[in-house]
């Protein structure tokens, strides 16, 4: 089971880590990561949500995964010395402390943290991966629950979420059309299981009911 990085090197730790570095507030929308910078930095999400996205060659965006507070951001890049392979975008607020390369990897060698956080990172590869096949094979209705449900579980509110985005960025990242994106969304705002927001984005009500809807067409 997929566990964040606070509960995999442990609350003790996680604390001495977050005096590396200043809280520091990104806004909603911010790239907090770009996808081929080098790894100079790596974040610690103290609160708030953010989007691991992929760029193709065409400019498309894929949705990847969501990470929540208690997350580290962009942390294999530093440890394998190799440029960004995706961007992260805050999905909401957040509260981060931007930790420099080398007191991270300083930190991790002196408290044994390497095998825990690549055992980690694979993790995360084999989620990235399971993402994926669900963007090859599952109808769109499925695919768009599926990645408002994964906002909803990383999100900092429990109750109700603003996604602060486009129907036309979702639509990217989830490798659908515009169109396609909004007639999905048309029965779940007509059961008030969903709303637009004044900036544009949307309000996820009842995320539950959005999934067992979505997994009932075809």
């Amino acid at each position: 089971m997929y566990q964040p990085h606070i509960k995999v090197i442990g609350e003790h730790l996680w604390s001495r880590l977050q005096e590396l570095a200043p809280l520091r507030i990104r806004p909603a929308r911010s790239v907090l990561l770009r996808q081929g910078d080098p790894a100079t930095h790596v974040i610690l999400l103290a609160s708030g949500s953010a989007l691991i996205t992929l760029t193709g060659d065409n400019g498309e965006r894929t949705l990847l995964a969501v990470r929540g507070a208690g997350e580290l951001l962009g942390e294999l890049a530093v440890l394998d010395a190799q440029p960004r392979t995706a961007s992260v975008i805050a999905a909401e607020t957040c509260h981060v402390r931007i930790i420099p390369a080398a007191d991270f990897l300083g930190f991790v060698e002196e408290r044994n943290l390497l095998a825990p956080l690549l055992r980690h990172a694979i993790t995360r590869v084999r989620e990235a991966e399971a993402v994926r096949l669900e963007l090859a094979t599952a109808s769109v209705p499925t695919r768009l629950a599926s990645a408002l449900g994964r906002l909803v579980e990383a999100a900092s509110t429990a109750s109700e979420l603003a996604v602060r985005l486009t129907q036309t960025e979702l639509s990217q990242m989830i490798g659908a059309s515009r169109n396609a994106v909004g007639t999905a969304l048309k029965p779940w705002r007509e059961h008030g299981w969903v709303d637009t927001t004044s900036g544009g984005g949307l309000l996820i009500r009842d995320i539950g009911a959005i999934q067992s809807h979505a997994h009932t067409q075809k």
